[in-house]
């Protein structure tokens, strides 16, 4: 076949105008090539080729798609569009704070668990090494939208012991296994820790400075904790404030500290001045600060300590911002200080102190807490990736550690594009793993007595008409496979290079149904060039419709992603589904932005970085998971199909694939169009 020459050195026969890349191979499987392409299209990325062991892969039964099977030829995309990635995965750390696994280094302090009774325990280990190795690698999703990707051997801990990711009820593989039944125990999903921002240093001051009017003389910092103090006097110092600590009797629970410079006084008072309209930014600096002064965590018990009303407030306000649920415990017979305790438990307290991050860390132990589980843990799916991957092993003094809020042990692998050994940011759209024998290995296991001739979607996961494809050139020989056997299937894709497989694509639907689907999320040809900036503008993929539609097929446009904020407003979305109409789609189905985990986290820094305004209402939108609330998707399919009322067009079923009409109209020549 094509790629007989994978094995061979790198000059022979490769690509046109292609070299293999200079960087090493991330991924340590016999006969993967690198490859790099000298051409503007490509700057900046490399192709890893590889030889993938399977290619028609089971969708996960909780999966909200309406298919069972799907053929994915390539990982990562080259379109680069903002909300495709995944992030690392990260370990809870002795401090309390997390680090991607990625990053963990032999001696780092982390947590394991060990059983003292009839419970397991938190207790503080050490990672003694770490490593990576290659095994073939599955994918376990959770009820909250966790990821987790591990091989099969790769033991979870589940209300009814540790269980395998895969195994068999008999034989020689016998040995317990997870299913969709199991619940896994831990502490749940670990918040991202805050951005060091302005807004969140003002905040943290405020909670720590007394009476900043006294600044010349003395003001109080509201802790006698070193690490507070540290961090305060580094803000100050961010702000261009030095100030000095006043020698004598340290006041009660406090330190007292004034200016070095009287001319500061004035800006430290402006500092520290709570702001008209509070961020989020500044909340959770606040939040902290007031933490770092008046909070306690002892016994499973967390406090903020507050004296003055106003102060009170304030915590008061920003946890009811951030959804966390709160009762208020009146100041005892001789103290003042009213207690605002945290209610739900250590998912409660970590996600606190993971989102807000205060500096005192002996305050954010959970040393001895017992192993109880209130979070939404429950495995949904367990999917064979069809793929040997390198996967993380670290080894740990008691056996295992908490990873994204599991208790886990043995070759973890980073989520999504990680799991590649590749970093899950700016590498999923400039690396991307291509499975160069995908045509052969279709047409091997079509011919597999087990397979019944089921409907094979494409282009679900990872577009298989991005730019690469104008390249590698893995369709058609996927199609013709899928024509000989008269195997249904449908693709969806926002690649006009498409067209170039129409002759295909008509052999195929003469005997077997076929079904075409174009992703059009909007027509802001702006937000096209933020969002989508490698993918043909919307205007070209609804030509690419016209193109399919005269040729005789049926093709339905996925109205997908509608953006909050951006693109689900009734003059976008009127002027959307008038363009879909008017390329002759059969009919237009809407998707709101769907935030998987890692992938929630990439969108959010880019939405932060283009449209600061909208993360407050993103927050709340997706603050219970991946999915916006469902009132709002009814509100945008209303609006969506309202619209398409109005222009003749009607709401398709996602999935819906048909046969060509018996005479189509004659079919145009066609030539493969260019990418950008």
């Amino acid at each position: 076949m094509r790629w007989d020459n994978l094995s061979a050195p790198p000059d022979e026969g490769t690509p046109d105008r292609a070299a293999p890349a200079a960087p090493p191979l991330p991924l340590a499987l016999p006969g993967a090539i690198a490859r790099t392409f000298d051409t503007p299209d490509f700057a900046g990325m490399t192709f890893y080729e590889v030889h993938a062991k399977s290619i028609i892969n089971r969708v996960p039964g909780q999966s909200r798609v309406p298919f069972e099977w799907t053929v994915n030829p390539y990982r990562g995309c080259s379109h680069a569009c903002t909300y495709c990635l995944a992030g690392d995965t990260p370990v809870l750390m002795a401090d309390g704070r997390t680090r991607p696994i990625s990053e963990l280094a032999p001696g780092d302090r982390i947590y394991g668990t060990e059983r003292r009774g009839a419970y397991r325990h938190y207790v503080v280990t050490t990672v003694l090494d770490k490593w990576s190795t290659v095994k073939p690698a599955h994918r376990v999703t959770l009820a909250d939208g966790t990821t987790l990707v591990a091989s099969g051997d790769h033991r979870f801990l589940t209300e009814r012991g540790w269980k395998h990711v895969t195994g068999s009820m008999r034989g020689a593989a016998r040995r317990p296994y997870l299913t969709t039944r199991n619940r896994l125990l831990g502490t749940g999903r670990f918040a991202v820790a805050p951005k060091r921002s302005t807004d969140y240093h003002r905040g943290y001051l405020h909670a720590l400075v007394r009476h900043p009017e006294r600044a010349r003389r003395g003001v109080r910092l509201a802790s006698t904790e070193a690490e507070a103090l540290e961090r305060a006097e580094r803000f100050l110092a961010d702000a261009g404030i030095a100030i000095e600590r006043v020698a004598g009797r340290p006041a009660r629970r406090s330190t007292v500290v004034r200016v070095a410079r009287p001319v500061d006084a004035d800006s430290l008072a402006e500092l520290v001045r709570p702001l008209e309209e509070p961020t989020d930014d500044w909340r959770l600096g606040f939040l902290a600060g007031a933490f770092d002064a008046g909070g306690s965590c002892s016994r499973g018990v967390f406090r903020v300590g507050v004296a003055d009303d106003g102060h009170r407030r304030l915590v008061a306000d920003a946890l009811d911002r951030f959804t966390f649920r709160w009762v208020l415990d009146g100041p005892g017979h001789r103290d003042t200080t009213a207690q605002l305790r945290l209610t739900g438990g250590l998912p409660e307290r970590l996600r606190f102190f993971h989102l807000t991050d205060p500096a005192v860390t002996r305050k954010r132990s959970i040393e001895g807490a017992a192993l109880k589980c209130a979070a939404r843990l429950q495995v949904t799916a367990v999917e064979d990736l069809g793929l040997e991957l390198p996967l993380w092993d670290i080894t740990t003094g008691t056996g295992d550690f908490i990873a994204n809020g599991v208790v886990s042990h043995n070759c973890f692998a980073r989520n999504t594009h990680t799991y590649l050994d590749l970093d899950a940011g700016a590498d999923f759209d400039r690396r991307v793993i291509v499975k160069v024998n995908a045509g052969e290995l279709v047409r091997r296991e079509l011919a597999a007595p087990r397979w019944r001739g089921a409907h094979v979607a494409m282009g679900t996961n990872v577009d298989c008409y991005q730019r690469a494809e104008g390249r590698y050139r893995l369709m058609p020989p996927i199609l013709e496979a899928l024509r000989d056997f008269a195997n249904p299937f449908s693709i969806l894709t926002k690649g006009t290079l498409l067209l170039r497989d129409l002759p295909l694509l008509r052999q195929a639907a003469e005997v077997t149904r076929v079904g075409l689907s174009y992703s059009v999320g909007f027509v802001d040809e702006t937000l096209w060039r933020l969002a989508e900036p490698g993918t043909p503008s919307p205007r070209r993929r609804l030509d690419a419709v016209r193109r399919l539609t005269d040729a005789g097929f049926p093709v339905g446009v996925l109205m997908a992603p509608i953006l909050p904020g951006l693109s689900d407003d009734e003059e976008s979305i009127d002027a959307t589904v008038a363009a879909i109409a008017a390329s002759g789609a059969t009919d237009v189905t809407p998707l709101a932005l769907h935030l998987r985990p890692g992938a929630r986290e990439w969108y959010a820094r880019w939405l932060a970085r283009e449209f600061p305004h909208l993360v407050p209402r993103y927050r709340q939108l997706y603050q219970a998971g991946a999915y916006a609330p469902q009132a709002y998707q009814r509100e945008v399919t209303a609006r969506v199909r309202m619209a398409a009322r109005r222009h003749g067009l009607h709401r398709g079923e996602a999935g819906d694939n048909r046969r060509l009409p018996e005479s189509p109209p004659d079919t145009p020549a066609t030539e493969q169009l260019s990418l950008l």
